[in-house]
């Protein structure tokens, strides 16, 4: 069962949702930017404590409400834990009032036809009931695009869809992220390809099933405005793709009714070392800059 409040604040919310889900493959990265080298920790399990400490601590920022931070996207071990002493799911809603979502793909195939499409979520429904339990809003789940091939983004597209209609199934809201990668020399055909993917896939979905989008800051400005407006789509997202905090943001900007969902982006500038003033004035800047941007 949808939360009514949670499904208001996403569709309509004034701000952005912070991407806190980096995984196993990307937190050694995110936690150096953080400050934190890979000599710090021997393993696994201090290396997503210490990725958790981080989360907590934006988490627990002044600034991080839900009246600049429509929702978070959390890592599965995220939502094992807790924030504050709380659930962490509950403690983003409950106390600052910002609606939870669960990465659940498993990482990328190799490459094929130009794209990467997702690995077998072996457990999918599992992972989805714990989710609901949980009292996650929904859920995200990203492949890669890196050639203007047809064949390929319809294979990302159809499996995207496919797995959303299992997601939607449990009573969650699925965000599909089909990420085009940022430096390829066709990114602009790619982007034009997966728009009609897009739309064929939106259009063949019945009444009562709705998505979100997470998309890369398109090559033309307002290019997914169907997107944006089609009757099915709860709202359009976009990930900052390797882009600057600055460049996202001014991109951003010229593209209507999309908002931002940036994951590096965020955490450009914060310091494990930062005093938690410091840490909160940082991160109170950021968050300014996103929401400014999120809606222009």
């Amino acid at each position: 069962m949808i939360n009514q409040a949670q499904f208001e604040q996403v569709q309509a919310g004034k701000g952005f949702i912070a991407a806190l889900d980096q995984s196993g493959g990307s937190t050694p990265k995110a936690l150096k930017l953080y400050g934190i080298d890979e000599d710090v920790y021997t393993n696994d399990d201090e290396m997503f404590s210490l990725i958790h400490q981080m989360r907590s601590r934006i988490v627990n920022a002044d600034a991080f409400t839900g009246d600049k931070v429509v929702g978070a996207i959390l890592f599965e071990m995220t939502m094992d834990r807790e924030i504050g002493g709380k659930p962490a799911a509950q403690a983003l809603w409950d106390d600052q009032g910002v609606v939870p979502f669960l990465k659940v793909d498993k990482g990328l195939m190799d490459p094929h036809n130009g794209v990467q499409i997702m690995k077998p979520m072996d457990g999918l429904d599992t992972l989805l009931d714990r989710a609901v339990s949980a009292g996650m809003f929904g859920t995200k789940m990203r492949s890669v695009i890196s050639a203007a091939n047809a064949d390929g983004i319809d294979a990302v597209v159809d499996q995207q869809f496919e797995v959303a209609k299992q997601i939607m199934a449990k009573g969650l809201v699925p965000i599909i992220e089909p990420e085009v990668t940022i430096s390829i020399a066709d990114k602009a055909a790619a982007e034009d390809m997966l728009l009609v993917a897009l739309l064929t896939q939106l259009d063949a979905l019945d009444a009562d099933q709705n998505v979100m989008l997470k998309l890369t800051l398109p090559e033309q400005p307002n290019l997914y405005s169907k997107c944006v407006n089609h009757p099915r789509v709860v709202r359009v997202v976009a990930l900052s793709g390797g882009y600057s905090r600055q460049e996202a943001n001014a991109l951003l900007a010229q593209n209507t009714g999309i908002i931002a969902s940036f994951s590096r982006a965020l955490t450009e500038g914060l310091s494990a070392d930062q005093s938690d003033a410091a840490f909160n004035s940082a991160i109170a800047g950021t968050i300014d800059d996103i929401y400014s941007a999120s809606i222009a």
